[in-house]
């Protein structure tokens, strides 16, 4: 039940209630007049009474004294009986009002009730809302992360066990060192080449005066196709790479790290 249909229902029963309190008020104040009429009929015969036995104690006969008695006696019977009904009327008027006070207590315990299990499932399905929603953003973040992140990057992640930086650092060095050997192979492939169409030892002079195909790389100092014995410069960001025994003044091949000149004289500078 709404609460306005409700009050509505709690007003209707209500409206009579005036009107039986205003009678019964009435009732009670009619009682109480006659039981105080009653009352003051009493103390007037029993003066009566009273003086007559004292002035007039021989005349008065034995009946005449049973008689005034009798009607005393049944003033008092009339004044009890109208307070007994007076108390009667009093406690129906106050068990009324008591009724509808009960009532009312009831139905405000029963909507009051009502209210808590409304709000506490509210409370539970918020709840469950916000749960909801909250593992469907992890979920979500989930996926974009596993979107972000490509295998090659997880791969690196998992192997290396380092940062972003030490990852991409670690990536160049792989990436120049795999440059170098292939650059290497291809340096020594040419040479054997080299080696077995011109002999084992050319001078640059004599590579001068050779066909040079316009498609084939140039390296060393002197800008020339590759030849003979070459060395590599262990400077990973070297722009020349790799150069001519003859063209750095080299005969054999030296032990540990070899630099170019043009390295050197920047290192130097460092």
């Amino acid at each position: 039940m709404t609460s306005a249909l409700y009050l509505e229902n709690y007003l209707d029963s209500l409206e009579s209630l005036p009107t039986e309190l205003e009678r019964n008020f009435k009732l009670m104040r009619k009682l109480d007049d006659r039981a105080q009429t009653a009352m003051k009929s009493i103390d007037t015969h029993a003066k009566e009474y009273m003086k007559n036995l004292v002035t007039n104690k021989d005349s008065m006969t034995e009946e005449e004294r049973k008689k005034r008695l009798h009607e005393i006696q049944v003033l008092f019977g009339k004044a009890k009986e109208y307070s007994d009904d007076k108390v009667q009327l009093a406690i129906q008027t106050y068990e009324l009002v008591d009724k509808q006070i009960r009532r009312l207590d009831n139905d405000l315990a029963r909507f009051e009730g009502e209210i808590q299990e409304k709000a506490s499932s509210t409370r539970s399905k918020s709840e469950e809302a916000v749960v909801k929603k909250g593992r469907k953003k992890t979920k979500d973040a989930k996926t974009t992360g596993k979107k972000k992140q490509s295998p090659s990057s997880e791969d690196e992640a998992r192997g290396g066990g380092g940062t972003a930086a030490q990852v991409s650092k670690k990536k160049k060095q792989k990436v120049n060192q795999e440059k170098e050997n292939r650059k290497g192979q291809k340096k020594n492939a040419e040479v054997e080449e080299s080696e077995k169409e011109s002999g084992p030892a050319t001078h640059p002079s004599d590579v001068l005066d050779m066909p040079v195909d316009p498609n084939e790389p140039t390296y060393c100092l002197c800008h020339q196709v590759s030849y003979g014995e070459m060395i590599g410069c262990d400077n990973p960001d070297c722009p020349i790479e790799w150069f001519h025994f003859a063209c750095v003044g080299l005969t054999t091949k030296p032990k540990g790290k070899w630099f170019c000149p043009k390295c050197t004289q920047d290192r130097k500078k460092k």
